[in-house]
């Protein structure tokens, strides 16, 4: 165990993780393209994860998440995490699975939500999702604590489900519910604005190649759903996530243009209001999140905030050397910090083999 790999602005003061493993890439991957993209598709072990169950919660009327959910024996003795993906991404992505096992033998009941259309949900609401939907995650909050009375809760998002959960966290300001116990965020796109004028940049042309190709398929499918509600004239001419939101995500959600949209949706805007534990993991390497943004003012002067920001990691990649619970560091640094904020400090029920089985 070796101390706090980088405090950058704030100095010893924020040392809520007193001691954590330091993070030494695969020495084949310091290259932050390779580290992103190899970190989408590397398998993780998932012996140890049981079945799933899907559970539905309607964040607003005719509108609900599908939540694939790995429940401790008795969810009132354990903590629970809640996960949230990035954009496009959804219940089933490599990072959501492999934080899921290692949350559920550290003790947790793990909740893997797919955001609004994602995971084959299309049907489960007719609006789209954007960055700004942070009061889906507070009405499942209140839903964990009222209906099921799970004693203690905690958030985490990587990119886009990182701003939204970090948005959640700051909105709730001076007065969060005593059960939220802590906000995780991995490459947290807090400022839409820098980010998606990130993307755009020559060198990220694959990726928001990418983007565009899966949200212009998902708005075919949507509008096959709900005809006439989602016309696709002129959807060849966008061709930037900033084109997409100007002329798809601001005006289907309520936003006069894009640059209203990443000025009302954006973390960085509420996140000096954080009051909760918050652990934020950046990599200054990160090619589409610009690094400068974990300086900010209102981050470094928010003692409830700790940054981990090694020098390489990628977009959410952070493939480290060292194998077993200890490749994915990022998952395992997460996992390790909702313990450590947890007051059960619970082990997972008995007899795992006998639940077992598809995922």
């Amino acid at each position: 165990m070796l101390p706090v790999l980088h405090q950058l602005a704030w100095g010893e003061a924020l040392a809520y993780i007193p001691e954590v493993v330091a993070y030494e890439p695969h020495p084949l991957l310091r290259n932050a393209h390779l580290m992103t993209f190899l970190a989408a598709f590397w398998p993780r072990r998932l012996a140890r994860l049981p079945w799933s169950t899907e559970r539905l919660f309607e964040v607003e009327p005719g509108t609900r998440l599908l939540a694939r959910c790995h429940w401790q024996r008795d969810p009132q003795r354990h903590p629970a995490l809640v996960l949230v993906h990035g954009l496009e991404g959804s219940s089933e992505s490599r990072y959501m699975l492999g934080i899921a096992e290692l949350a559920f033998v550290a003790g947790f009941s793990v909740l893997r939500l797919n955001q609004r259309n994602c995971g084959g949900t299309e049907h489960l609401t007719p609006t789209i999702y954007n960055s700004g939907l942070s009061g889906d995650y507070r009405a499942i909050l209140d839903e964990l604590l009222q209906r099921d009375a799970v004693p203690e809760v905690f958030f985490a998002g990587y990119s886009m489900g990182g701003n939204l959960v970090l948005k959640m966290a700051g909105e709730l300001g001076e007065a969060p519910p005593s059960q939220l116990r802590g906000v995780c965020a991995v490459c947290p796109s807090l400022d839409l604005a820098a980010c998606a004028d990130t993307i755009a940049l020559p060198r990220n042309f694959p990726y928001e190649w990418n983007f565009m190709h899966s949200l212009k398929h998902r708005l075919r499918r949507k509008a096959l759903l709900f005809p006439g509600q989602y016309p696709l004239d002129g959807l060849q001419r966008l061709h930037t996530l900033r084109q997409w939101d100007d002329a798809i995500t601001a005006p289907r959600s309520g936003y006069r243009d894009a640059d209203d949209y990443y000025h009302r949706a954006s973390a960085l805007r509420v996140i000096a209001q954080v009051r909760l534990p918050t652990l934020i993991l950046a990599a200054q390497d990160d090619p589409l999140v610009p690094f400068e943004l974990f300086l900010d003012p209102a981050i470094a002067a928010n003692p409830c905030i700790t940054l981990l920001a090694p020098p390489f990691g990628g977009h959410c990649g952070f493939i480290a050397r060292a194998g077993g619970d200890e490749r994915f560091w990022a998952e395992a640094r997460l996992v390790e910090f909702c313990r450590e904020q947890s007051k059960m400090r619970s082990d997972p029920e008995p007899s795992l083999d006998k639940l077992r089985g598809p995922r």
